[in-house]
């Protein structure tokens, strides 16, 4: 069996006191795990069973399945009193041999948006934990959610009673509106172009029901991200993605770019930000100044990520919207694709659109996806043509699935439909 290379190391993590009254099961194929150079799960769940008979259980099915190669968890039905999601039920088919873990369910509770915490919330939430589960918890899955991970059926609704009522609810699980996510945002970076925490919980607050109470095909996830570099995965991990933008210019101060090109030099300049432009509308200029050509900008964030002081986001600000990401499933990964190309969200009304938006999104795929079918695979299958008739939009040629890629654009008819779209613009603003 290996051994730790610094058990001290190891050792330093676990508490001077064991407090759980069941004996340790041996557990070498685990031990091994903790035999390199950097931090191991195991070190922190040899912690909590130092306190929990439900993790010292937990380390020995664990180790009987590296043994074996199988799992031996199943699903079943656990929830609190008026819910019907919220929870993964976990029911161990070893509890003869495990008996304390033979209960090991995971709850999900919606964070607060943007993530932000007090230290007084994080330990109410641990100290909650503690008392009525395993002591183990993950700070934030794709899912969005605090998953609070093993507890009993009983506990269950103890722990529910106790959150509840210092502000915490149940995120979503099963086919139902998922938890949502949304980065920090105007709270704390420069980049954001909306108010990530008033949609949030704007889309949150619209859609608890069907959170709570799963009756879709299958999950639908709303994330937010305050700017195009997206940093919530939105156009990748949500079916209805609100990315910040801006649709005029973006801001240059000329005087940064060349205390920038000063100091990294023009080559640094060319190579690095004016040659990585996607659609190539930048050019340094012989007097070191920079030229944008905002028509062709796509919003990629790469020369603002890199001359944040010289280049930032326009002043007309707003929201694109895109439906339909999502990783693996039925037909593979998708992106999201354009159905809003840009919003304002400055009145109650702007809020009040985009409300009603998603609540025609989800009804109209509620009626017409496939049972465990994703809404852009529901799009994939009928056609965006008829999705947008569907949800009551009007097709705009500004509404693409994937960025540019070739240089090559038919034309055939674009005049005609232009001028269409132009008659329904007028027609929407008169």
């Amino acid at each position: 069996m290996a051994q730790p290379k610094n058990p001290e190391k190891h050792a330093a993590y676990l508490p001077k006191e064991k407090k759980s009254t069941k004996p340790f099961h041996d557990t070498p194929m685990l031990d091994q795990l903790e035999s390199g150079p950097w931090p191991s799960f195991v070190t922190g769940l040899k912690r909590l069973a130092h306190e929990n008979n439900m993790m010292v259980d937990l380390l020995g099915q664990l180790e009987y399945s590296y043994k074996t190669r199988l799992g031996y968890w199943k699903g079943g039905t656990v929830s609190v009193f008026g819910y019907g999601g919220g929870i993964i039920p976990r029911f161990s088919e070893v509890a003869s041999m495990f008996p304390e873990s033979k209960e090991f369910h995971t709850l999900r509770v919606q964070p607060p948006t943007g993530n932000h915490y007090t230290t007084k919330m994080l330990r109410q939430l641990s100290d909650s934990w503690k008392k009525y589960g395993s002591g183990l918890i993950a700070f934030h899955g794709q899912t969005g959610n605090i998953m609070f991970i093993g507890t009993t059926t009983e506990n269950t609704q103890h722990f529910f009673d106790e959150i509840n009522e210092y502000g915490f609810d149940l995120g979503g699980a099963g086919p139902c509106v998922r938890t949502s996510m949304s980065c920090v945002g105007a709270a704390r970076c420069e980049q954001s172009n909306c108010n990530e925490m008033k949609i949030h919980r704007l889309l949150v607050n619209d859609f608890i029901d069907d959170m709570h109470r799963p009756a879709l095909p299958y999950k639908f996830k709303f994330k937010v991200s305050g700017c195009p570099n997206d940093c919530m995965n939105s156009i990748q991990r949500s079916d209805m993605a609100v990315i910040g933008t801006w649709r005029d210019d973006i801001k240059v101060d000329q005087a940064e770019v060349k205390n920038f090109v000063a100091k990294k030099g023009r080559k640094y300049v060319i190579d690095n930000v004016v040659a990585r432009c996607p659609t190539k509308a930048l050019s340094l200029n012989d007097d070191d100044t920079l030229a944008v050509d905002n028509r062709n900008c796509v919003k990629c964030m790469h020369c603002i990520n890199v001359m944040t002081k010289a280049l930032s986001p326009g002043d007309d600000k707003g929201v694109t919207v895109l439906i339909g990401g999502k990783r693996t499933l039925k037909i593979g990964d998708t992106f999201g694709t354009v159905i809003v190309p840009f919003m304002k969200l400055d009145t109650d009304e702007d809020y009040d659109k985009l409300r009603e938006i998603a609540k025609n999104v989800i009804d109209f795929w509620a009626e017409n996806g496939l049972e465990h079918e994703r809404c852009g695979e529901m799009i994939e299958r009928i056609g965006l043509v008829n999705f947008l008739e569907g949800v009551g939009l009007d097709v705009d040629p500004n509404m693409i699935n994937h960025p540019r890629t070739v240089s090559y654009i038919r034309m055939d008819d674009w005049d005609q439909e232009a001028e269409k779209w132009m008659q329904r613009k007028q027609q929407a603003v008169g």
